[in-house]
């Protein structure tokens, strides 16, 4: 599912907002998401999963074309962990 299908899946299921006022409400969401991991917070959606924030070190990595040893700078990702019910949702359960 694309961003565009979920704003129109919402907007279907309830008449009573426009399509405008949905794409707003999910630009929203995303947005403070986006803010705080930005920050260093944690991000948890019950049911559905927590969003943080993971630190990976300095390395020597390879280039794969020319198996050049190439300096990778330590950085900060992005990290999902799903949620127990997500989980048992996905397995059948």
């Amino acid at each position: 599912m694309i961003r565009s299908e979920l704003v129109q899946k919402i907007a279907d299921e309830n008449p009573t907002l426009t399509q405008r006022h949905v794409e707003r409400i999910v630009s929203t969401v995303f947005d403070e998401i986006i803010n705080a991991l930005a920050k260093g917070d944690r991000v948890e959606l019950r049911g559905f999963g927590a969003f943080s924030v993971k630190a990976r070190d300095a390395r020597v990595g390879r280039n794969p074309r020319t198996g050049e040893a190439v300096k990778v700078d330590s950085k900060k990702v992005p990290f999902f962990k799903t949620g127990k019910l997500l989980r048992d949702r996905l397995n059948g359960a």
